[in-house]
């Protein structure tokens, strides 16, 4: 047994106790992966029978878990390997025509408006250059167990899947070809990779497990890690048009900085859920998403949160921006629409609600 595996099974145990107890829902338990690192994991995708996805009119009404927009389509993925499209920003939905896999996919990104790329359980990589109608399987290992949980693209050829125990790969010629590598020669952690992100100048962070962020400012050939006064994990992160950045994760924990990660400051997000996805809008609001119905809305461009928990009080894992005056909100009951505006979205889907907020290491 390899000293990087020998690593990962003596920690496993210890860490799926400590996540047990975080209360997660379905959505989050797809972050705790079992099992050792992939081998040739490209020359078993080759001899292995491909399963596809089942077509199912209710893909948009079961669990999704990440969304992004290719051009003015919105394409979002979940369990089962469904892939769903919308071409009214979220208001209807129908399926992928074909999708190589039924494992769970936990991440998509489009480097153009037809190439794209979902990752996912079973370390699986699909791509597709039709704008999600069709897709391919690039990347695959489904003895491992292990799973990639966010995809990165910096551009048509060169982008980086990456997830479980930092187990992390990279293509440079668009996905045809795949390369595990670590984070950083000399860095051996194996901490959970959740989410890749880059900000408004184009440095790379990767929101982790215990308080770990990392930070790349060379296009992610190389990353270092930093420690953050949290002790939690981070499950997400995103880059804002003033040049900061915000990670967030357990107990409603988020923190932001703006100075490349350099110091990092607790943002109160009005809430003590664990926190999964967010965004900046296209008119420049932020919005949060998390467990038991959270929806947390900023007015003050992201320094503080009012919640708004949807009476469904379900899981949500991802949150875009939707028709006029609406966002799309993406989790254990599918895509949701609902207003862009707090008030508004208290009258239609809940009540706003004042949560007593973690200790920064809750």
């Amino acid at each position: 047994m390899s000293s990087s595996i020998s690593r990962i099974v003596s920690n496993w145990a210890p860490r799926l106790r400590f996540m047990s107890l975080t209360g997660v829902c379905a959505f989050a338990l797809a972050l705790v992966i079992l099992g050792p690192r992939p081998a040739v994991a490209q020359e078993e995708a080759a001899s292995t029978e491909i399963e596809y996805a089942v077509p199912s009119e209710l893909a948009a009404e079961s669990l999704l878990l990440d969304a992004t927009y290719a051009g003015d389509r919105l394409v979002a993925v979940g369990e089962f390997g469904h892939v769903v499209l919308s071409d009214d920003r979220g208001v209807t939905w129908t399926q992928a025509k074909s999708v190589p896999t039924q494992a769970t996919l936990t991440g998509v990104t489009f480097a153009n408006k037809d190439l794209g790329f979902a990752v996912g359980h079973d370390a699986t990589v699909i791509r597709t250059k039709d704008g999600g109608e069709n897709w391919e399987l690039v990347y695959n290992d489904t003895e491992s167990e292990m799973a990639f949980m966010t995809v990165y693209f910096e551009n048509e050829n060169r982008g980086f899947a990456m997830g479980a125990f930092s187990f992390m790969v990279e293509t440079n010629d668009g996905g045809e070809t795949w390369e595990e590598r670590s984070l950083s020669d000399g860095l051996l952690d194996d901490y959970h990779l959740n989410k890749l992100f880059a900000d408004k100048d184009g440095d790379l962070f990767i929101a982790a497990e215990f308080g770990v962020v990392y930070h790349s400012t060379d296009k992610g050939r190389t990353f270092n890690r930093i420690q953050t006064q949290y002790e939690g994990s981070f499950w997400g992160g995103f880059g804002m048009a003033d040049g900061s950045v915000m990670v967030f994760g357990m107990r409603g924990n988020a923190f932001r900085s703006f100075d490349k990660g350099a110091t990092w400051q607790k943002v109160e997000t009005g809430t003590d859920k664990s926190i999964a996805g967010g965004v900046q809008l296209g008119s420049g609001k932020i919005v949060l998403v998390g467990l038991q119905g959270y929806v947390g809305y900023s007015e003050n461009a992201g320094k503080s949160f009012t919640e708004v928990t949807r009476a469904d009080r379900l899981g949500y894992a991802a949150v875009t921006d939707g028709p006029e005056g609406q966002i799309v909100v993406f989790g254990e009951p599918g895509a949701k629409v609902m207003p862009d505006d707090m008030e508004k979205a208290r009258e239609e889907v809940g009540a706003k609600i004042t949560a007593v907020v973690g200790d920064d290491n809750s």
